[in-house]
């Protein structure tokens, strides 16, 4: 799991269950992402390239990172800014653009396992 002071930051108001979870996941299988200067022009340039507005900078600099450190999947309940096919079109855009890969981003339902009837 990468993990980021942009993580951080959106967990201080998630669900008691979603912090649980983070908790129990293992320190050796975390890396901590710092924010670079890369990720900051890459979340600026989905910006300014309209893919959201200014206020959606933190979820660009989320998506950025993932990105940049090439991220299998980014997993979010965010469905506006986020989880939105359009603006996944737009980031991915802009990635391959850039010469990044394109990125998965997917909601936590599609990650949930379910018992056998």
């Amino acid at each position: 799991m990468l993990f980021s002071t942009v993580t951080q930051d959106e967990l201080e108001n998630a669900p008691e269950k979603v912090k649980e979870l983070v908790k129990s996941l293992k320190i050796e299988s975390t890396e901590f992402l710092d924010i670079t200067h890369e990720a900051v022009d890459l979340a600026t340039e989905y910006i300014s390239e309209k893919v959201v507005g200014q206020t959606s900078y933190t979820d660009c600099l989320h998506i950025a990172l993932a990105t940049i450190n090439r991220a299998d999947f980014l997993i979010s309940w965010n469905f506006k800014h986020i989880v939105n096919v359009q603006r996944i079109r737009g980031y991915n855009s802009i990635n391959l653009k850039n010469g990044y890969r394109l990125i998965e981003i997917r909601s936590p339902r599609e990650f949930e396992k379910y018992e056998d009837d």
